[in-house]
């Protein structure tokens, strides 16, 4: 008989709706959620988890988040060994209650982790550690810059290899999206780069005339090459009804970052996930002045949760959430049933059912702060901590 775990006492949250009791696990699956009243034999379990007064959460699962850049790279043009960065980063990441991670890794303008070198070496990396060894789930989110004429044979080259779980298409030209604001662009190259306004103006030269030489048609065999290994594609920064219809030209089934209530709105009238950044919600608005995503909530116009740059944010924002009036389980479901479903894996993960992979998270509040104290993937312990109750 395989390892066996129970965890008793806590507020279990499951797709729909929060309930006091045990959950139990056998090699690594959901065996049996019970309600307090009914009592588990502690004397059946190999190890048990008092989780009295605390949450029982499915692992959280993010499907962009760019922060291994920042592990990697922290100041510009300061490269540490990538095998350091990453292992060190996923005990961070097991710390934040993320038990899936996708990796978003730009194929794109500039310099640093976003080089086709650089992204594919990391990639590798990901890769062997899936194979060899890892506390968490890990997987690749790609994230291919529309103007990137030269990345298409490496993009179908991983995608071949089996080694994409996730795709999107970014385009950071200046004067629209993210970047529509004056000098926004080149105010965040400067700032991200390293490098001066001359600089700056020689990369917005280099990028518009890229992105006059764009093959729209081949892009649309990139994504729908995806679509046939069952790779879900996202839009990113739709700013209007026309970006969105582009994207769903382009097979996309998750629009991100929305810049406005209107096109998040219109994106999910058309059946696409919408998805917005932990960081908008736990700060309070968008640090570029877009959409505020509480109200794209709010609104029944959201329904995806990501990290986007800040892994921390992602369970503080479910929180955050229920005082602004959601239901903590359909909060909980935004940042683990919704994107698993995203990425075709509901049926193994993503919720606190019968039968599933036991990525389970154990949340405590601290000054009001939920911190986590265990977390479990696959039935193992991989992070816990005492130095709270």
């Amino acid at each position: 008989m395989g390892n066996r775990l129970i965890i008793k006492g806590g507020f279990i949250v499951r797709p729909d709706g929060v309930s006091q009791g045990d959950v139990a696990i056998q090699d690594g699956v959901i065996t049996s959620i019970s309600s307090k009243h009914e009592g588990t034999n502690e004397e059946n379990f190999d190890e048990a988890i008092d989780a009295e007064g605390a949450w029982v959460l499915p692992g959280l699962i993010d499907i962009h988040c760019d922060a291994i850049e920042k592990e990697v790279e922290p100041r510009p043009n300061t490269l540490f060994p990538m095998e350091m960065a990453f292992l060190q980063f996923e005990r961070k990441l097991a710390g934040h209650g993320i038990t899936t991670m996708l990796h978003s890794l730009s194929l794109g303008v500039g310099l640093s982790l976003r080089g086709e070198h650089l992204v594919a070496e990391m990639i590798g990396l990901i890769a062997s550690m899936r194979k060899e060894r890892a506390m968490i789930r890990h997987g690749v989110h790609l994230r291919y810059e529309v103007s990137h004429l030269t990345g298409f044979a490496l993009a179908q080259r991983l995608m071949n290899d089996g080694l994409l779980d996730y795709l999107s298409l970014m385009d950071h030209a200046p004067g629209q999206g993210q970047y529509h604001r004056s000098g926004a662009f080149q105010r965040y190259v400067m700032k991200n780069q390293g490098v001066t306004l001359d600089e700056v103006d020689v990369i917005v030269e280099e990028l518009q005339e890229r992105r006059s030489r764009v093959d729209w048609n081949k892009l649309k065999e990139l994504t729908a090459q995806a679509r046939g290994r069952g790779i879900a594609v996202a839009s990113h920064d739709d700013d209007s009804e026309e970006s969105v219809n582009r994207s769903l030209e382009f097979g996309a089934t998750v629009s991100e970052f929305p810049l406005s209530l209107d096109t998040a709105k219109y994106a999910f009238g058309q059946g696409m996930g919408v998805c917005v950044g932990a960081p908008n919600i736990v700060r309070g608005g968008s640090h570029d002045g877009n959409l505020k995503a509480v109200e794209a909530i709010r609104a029944g116009a959201a329904d995806i949760l990501c990290s986007d740059y800040h892994p921390a944010s992602l369970l503080h924002s479910i929180f955050k959430l229920e005082t602004e009036g959601v239901p903590l389980h359909q909060a909980v479901n935004m940042a683990s049933l919704n994107p698993a479903e995203t990425l075709g894996r509901a049926d193994s993960i993503g919720s606190i059912e019968l039968g599933k992979q036991a990525d389970v998270i154990i949340v405590r509040k601290v000054r009001d702060i939920p911190l986590v104290h265990s977390t479990i993937v696959g039935g193992v312990v991989v992070h816990a901590t005492k130095d709270f109750v």
